[in-house]
């Protein structure tokens, strides 16, 4: 004999269902548009029927070309390495809506995160949106992100977020290719086509709709109430990668651009005229670091590498957290 439910069953099954509707939230910023792909391949299986996506697209009131033309490339360099945000048009989002989950997508300028996404992690409505929310980190850049990772770290502890993940996707060529091929994109906006002299400058085609494995995991972790547990939800998915050769070489770099920086903000803002010169003499000076001290900083870890490699692994192991490197998920995951 069928039951029949009664009403307060029947409304007690509606709130259970109301229950395991999920809204996330992605803030991001494309300058060349790569970074937008990656999204979107990654929110192609987040997307579920019982899961809402809400774009958040940052748009600078005074917008950074793509191209970038060379001076005003290096002009932007102070402002980014110390963290001093632009003027944003206002958000779409409702900042009081109580957000699973929130994904910042983010480019890397100059080892900082790029301008757009510091404006709105120091605007007021950062801290509304953000605090108790766990939150994914998304990096899309050549190689180098370690820096601007811990910068981030530092803007997201201070609008009381959590961070659970971190996806970071680079350039496949090696350092020497990329070096050539990264600053052509940008500069020139020709990216490079498949079989030349060059591989291609940025995150290549297959990693790209990889990345659709994270969604996959996302989605799943939320319908499993994952994100209210204080532990990643993306191990072993090869999430971020630490390249350890680069380790040192970043923060000489980062050093370097917070000298600069200091002495260039003194000069004037961004846009002052009174910067070009300098900024001329410091582009020849970061030319000699990038094929001088550079390598033969890599050189140096390399030999010393015996002597130093329990701490290598150990620098490897925590800037890779807190998704980590592990690929042991893969195959799971990597699905359409």
């Amino acid at each position: 004999m069928e039951t029949l439910r009664t009403e307060p069953e029947i409304g007690s099954a509606f709130t259970d269902l109301a229950m395991k509707n999920k809204k996330v939230l992605v803030v991001h910023y494309s300058q060349t548009g790569q970074l937008t792909k990656i999204v979107d391949a990654i929110c192609s299986t987040l997307a579920r029927d019982n899961i809402e996506i809400v774009h958040e697209y940052l748009q600078p009131k005074s917008s950074y070309p793509f191209p970038w033309p060379l001076f005003r490339f290096f002009d932007v360099f102070p402002e980014s390495v110390y963290l001093d945000p632009p003027e944003l048009e206002s958000l779409q989002v409702n900042v009081h809506t109580n957000f699973d989950l929130i994904v910042l997508a983010y480019q890397v300028w100059f080892l900082s995160p790029a301008l757009p996404i510091t404006a709105f992690l120091k605007s007021p409505q950062a801290p509304i949106l953000l605090r108790d929310r766990p939150v994914v980190t998304l990096i899309a850049c050549r190689n180098m992100w370690l820096m601007a990772q811990e910068k981030m770290k530092a803007l997201l502890q201070t609008c009381g977020a959590k961070l659970r993940d971190n996806i970071v996707l680079v350039d496949p060529g090696p350092s020497l290719v990329t070096f050539i091929t990264t600053p052509r994109w940008l500069l020139s906006g020709n990216k490079g086509k498949p079989g030349g002299l060059l591989p291609p400058a940025g995150v290549s085609d297959s990693d790209i709709a990889s990345a659709s494995r994270f969604g996959n995991a996302l989605a799943d972790a939320l319908n499993k109430d994952l994100e209210l547990q204080d532990k990643p939800m993306l191990t072993g998915l090869k999430a971020a990668v630490v390249d350890p050769k680069l380790i040192a070489s970043e923060r000489v770099g980062n050093h370097s651009f917070m000298i600069w920086g200091r002495m260039l903000r003194k000069v004037g803002k961004a846009g002052d005229w009174r910067r070009k010169p300098i900024l001329l003499i410091y582009i020849c000076f970061l030319i000699c670091l990038i094929i001088t001290v550079v390598p033969i900083t890599m050189l140096v870890k390399s030999l010393l590498r015996p002597l130093i490699q329990n701490k290598l692994d150990q620098q490897k192991a925590y800037f890779e957290l807190p998704s980590g490197s592990g690929d042991e998920r893969m195959q799971e995951y990597s699905r359409d």
